[in-house]
């Protein structure tokens, strides 16, 4: 559902019955220079790619290409919200 030059109160009101429901909601207004957009997309879950810390070794310190530690590959994780 999208809406534009609606009063506030219309607003929550349809953004209520929409959430309630499980449709996505948008809205939005512009005044010359100035405006506004909201969204209420509901639940949902998306994908965060989070690098591997290798873990520090005690006795290695920096030098050439070779000696230091490699890096494992990005993982990527799933976070839900």
């Amino acid at each position: 559902v999208c809406l534009t030059c609606c009063s506030r109160e219309s607003m929550v009101r349809i953004n209520q019955i929409c959430h309630k429901n499980g449709i996505k909601f948008f809205t939005g207004d512009v005044f010359g220079y100035h405006g506004y957009m909201f969204a209420d997309l509901g639940d949902h879950e998306f994908v965060e790619e989070k690098p591997k810390v290798p873990k520090a070794s005690a006795g290695v310190q920096d030098g050439p290409e070779a000696k230091r530690p490699r890096l494992e590959p990005a993982e990527t994780t799933m976070v839900k919200k």
